[in-house]
């Protein structure tokens, strides 16, 4: 019996000595239980929030032959300015000018970006911004191939739009501490000429703008590539590292092609470049490989992957959210 005794006396020291130690470490670093608890709980946010259906719904539109391919001045594309009006509206998305079109002039037409506002939490950062954006028109009809003459745009840029518009409804319930805008541009196929002019616009409004973040052809993933994503500009800044970082994975990476064709200065991310010099990058996962319809009649919503437009969205959230949170801005031009 005496040697039970002392074995029970021997294990409860060392429980008390243990127990009490990892009381007192889990006292001194209370995120310690709470953080894993809160990063399985906004995990089934994003995973409620971004659905398929959800998706579907608005790239099936987007891209469907009622719009005529979007060619900026058309009436297609006039329809899908009033339905991404809609969405932002029913997201509970703001306006950030006096209504949620931008006007401007092209070629004799009117062009309209669509621009909502996130109003940030915080005090002291609610007044620097954030632009996530992607252009929502087409180059229209074209020469027909086997009868089809509509290019719907489907990956180009039907996916991106649709990515802003699921990301604009996310942070509309879930409002970072920084602002956030959300743009959808015409007439980028017309020499980013919606771009340009908010770029403009918003200079004379003198925003405080950290980060222009365009989206871009992401309907099809990429093969054998150990990120996600590719970043046009990658060596322009530290954007891609730091949302690496905040996103605990290898989210966007490098592609050779996008310098080879200098893809940063051919997207809408160019113009806020050249008006802000602030990091403003363009993420893709068209890699000139992975998809044959680039301005065909032939990209189609039947020819997107959902589940990787899905993975797309909630794999960016967690990055944007840290950016928009951080308390000082990381994301900095490189200087070399």
């Amino acid at each position: 019996m005496r040697k039970f005794h002392l074995l029970g006396i021997w294990a409860l020291g060392i429980f008390f000595l243990f127990g009490c130690g990892q009381t007192r470490n889990i006292a001194e670093n209370p995120d310690r239980e709470t953080a894993p608890k809160k990063d399985v709980s906004a995990k089934m946010a994003i995973e409620e929030a971004i659905t398929e259906k959800g998706i579907t719904s608005i790239l099936k539109y987007l891209s469907s032959d009622e719009l005529q391919g979007r060619k900026t001045g058309s009436e297609g594309i006039e329809k899908a300015a009033d339905y991404i009006q809609t969405i932002i509206r029913k997201s509970g998305v703001k306006p950030f000018f006096e209504t949620y079109r931008d006007s401007f002039q092209v070629r004799g037409m009117t062009g309209y970006n669509l621009v909502g506002f996130v109003e940030g939490t915080d005090p002291q950062l609610k007044d620097k911004y954030i632009i996530i954006g992607a252009h929502y028109d087409h180059v229209g009809i074209i020469e027909p191939v086997d009868g089809d003459s509509i290019a719907n745009g489907a990956n180009d840029n039907a996916a991106g739009t649709t990515a802003v518009l699921e990301l604009a409804a996310y942070f509309a319930e879930h409002p970072p501490k920084r602002s956030l805008l959300f743009t959808l541009f015409s007439a980028e196929e017309l020499g980013l000429v919606g771009a340009k002019h908010l770029a403009e616009r918003l200079e004379k409004e003198a925003i405080d703008l950290y980060v222009m973040f365009n989206i871009e052809m992401v309907g099809v993933p990429m093969a054998d590539k150990d990120y996600l994503a590719y970043i046009s500009g990658y060596e322009r800044s530290n954007l891609a590292e730091k949302f690496n970082q905040y996103s605990n994975a290898e989210v966007l990476g490098f592609l050779p092609q996008a310098k080879e064709y200098q893809l940063f200065r051919r997207s809408d991310n160019y113009p806020f470049f050249e008006r802000f010099n602030v990091p403003a990058q363009t993420i893709s996962t068209f890699d000139f490989t992975n998809y044959d319809y680039y301005h065909h009649v032939d990209d189609e919503f039947e020819e997107m992957d959902i589940a990787h437009l899905e993975n797309v969205i909630e794999t960016l959230i967690p990055g944007l959210t840290a950016m928009a949170n951080s308390p000082e801005k990381e994301i900095k031009m490189n200087t070399k």
